[in-house]
């Protein structure tokens, strides 16, 4: 009994062991195909993001490319109508003018001789002799433009700051008034008995002659109008003027201010050289202690732009 137990026994265990032996394998083969066929999947995953990575990169370089080529068209047709586009030339506003003509008084500078004391003159305009009212003046003038819209407000209206000097010569080594007063008053002098008398004062040391002529500085708003165009109107609706005489008044007195006002018109011949006429009339409220500086000037200029 015995034996036959351990021979059942011994032939369960040949069977299991054969059993396992048969199935080993299978669960082995089954276990390897299960990690490759995840590990194929897993390379074709990455495949596949590799595809997807290499569009991406393809679709960035286009469109890169295609960015910069149309930049590079870009810069090349403005290059193209830079190229083509006529040279403009640059604007002078600026200008710088040497001015000259007649000028006309509407008083003589001086009266001397003609009443006063005694009917010397004396107590007139006694340091020179009378002058006619007419006189010759020459001078110059920069003009600072501002702007070429009169500040926004007309297209075509230039507003510009004139800066002028002139000089105006009215009499040349005129006998002095003073002369002319000492003069009269030795013609008159006699003694008790109605005889001719010895002179106040030498012949040959009365006061020398003189040069009687003005200074005048301005500064004035000028408006210029067609702005661009060769032929260009303008007005000085009313700017500062300072006068300057030589010799002075009675009262030692050389300066005084008043205003003036002028037009004109301006062209331009060449590029930058423009010819002009102009004609201001000059006021001030008041004289230089008797001498009246009002009057008119008409001439002409030259002028350059910058």
């Amino acid at each position: 009994m015995i034996k036959k137990t351990k021979i059942a026994m011994g032939v369960a265990t040949a069977t299991l062991t054969l059993a396992g032996a048969l199935i080993s394998p299978q669960v082995v083969a089954q276990s390897q195909a299960d990690q490759t066929a995840a590990l194929q999947a897993q390379v074709n995953e990455m495949a596949e993001m590799m595809k997807s990575m290499q569009a991406e990169l393809s679709r960035v370089k286009n469109t890169s490319a295609s960015a910069d080529a149309i930049k590079v068209q870009e810069l090349d047709q403005w290059m193209a109508s830079v190229k083509s586009a006529p040279a403009r030339a640059v604007t002078k506003d600026h200008q710088i003018s040497f001015r000259g003509g007649w000028a006309r008084n509407n008083d003589n500078r001086g009266a001397a001789g003609s009443g006063g004391a005694l009917s010397t003159g004396l107590g007139d305009d006694v340091l020179t002799s009378p002058t006619d009212k007419d006189a010759f003046y020459y001078g110059g003038a920069i003009d600072f433009n501002v702007n070429n819209d009169l500040f926004g407000l007309m297209d075509g209206v230039s507003f510009a700051m004139e800066l002028g000097l002139e000089y105006a010569q009215l009499s040349e080594y005129e006998t002095s008034g003073l002369t002319a007063a000492i003069t009269t008053l030795d013609a008159n002098q006699t003694d008790s008995s109605g005889g001719a008398v010895s002179p106040l004062i030498p012949a040959g040391n009365y006061q020398q002659s003189v040069t009687v002529n003005r200074l005048r500085i301005n500064v004035s708003p000028k408006l210029k109008f067609m702005h661009g165009s060769k032929l260009s109107p303008w007005i000085i609706p009313v700017g500062l003027d300072i006068n300057i005489i030589s010799p002075p008044s009675d009262g030692v007195t050389v300066l005084n201010t008043g205003m003036q006002f002028g037009a004109g018109v301006d062209y331009e011949l060449f590029r930058g050289i423009v010819l002009g006429v102009d004609g201001r009339y000059h006021w001030t409220p008041d004289d230089i202690d008797g001498v009246d500086t009002d009057g008119f000037t008409l001439g002409g200029s030259v002028g350059f732009r910058f």
